[in-house]
């Protein structure tokens, strides 16, 4: 079993930024992060490996197309610990956001439910 602990998220107004992090109770070789809005599905935001070597892993990290360019994952392999920058915030990226993490060398952001490890979430609200 492998737990996640969250923090960072709060409020901002349009264009502004927060952070997130997550740290895992071990080393685990994917992490990333979801968000879910009310009344929609969840969605996978960005991953990340936690590897030593960055050989073969030129696509990491990865991110959705909604927030590319805006938001940048990041990871501190000696903590374990998953970070999310998420700059020119907008409105529609008000959501709960979980962190996610899986033993597997493949990630797949379309899928939630292909993640074995989650963290409790962190609200995200973006005002106008």
């Amino acid at each position: 079993q492998v737990q996640l602990l969250q923090s960072g998220g709060g409020s901002v107004e349009t264009g502004g930024s927060l952070r997130l992090s997550c740290t895992a109770s071990r080393r685990i070789r994917l992490m990333a992060w979801f968000r879910q809005a009310p009344g929609k599905e969840r969605e996978g935001v960005a991953f990340i490996r936690n590897v030593e070597s960055t050989i073969d892993d030129a696509d990491s990290p990865g991110y959705a197309d909604s927030v590319k360019g805006r938001f940048t994952i990041s990871i501190d392999n000696d903590q374990n610990t998953s970070h999310l920058k998420m700059d020119e915030l907008k409105p529609e990226d008000t959501a709960m956001y979980y962190c996610a993490a899986k033993d597997a060398w493949l990630p797949r952001l379309a899928d939630p439910g292909y993640w074995d490890y989650w963290g409790r979430g962190t609200e995200v609200t973006v005002s106008s």
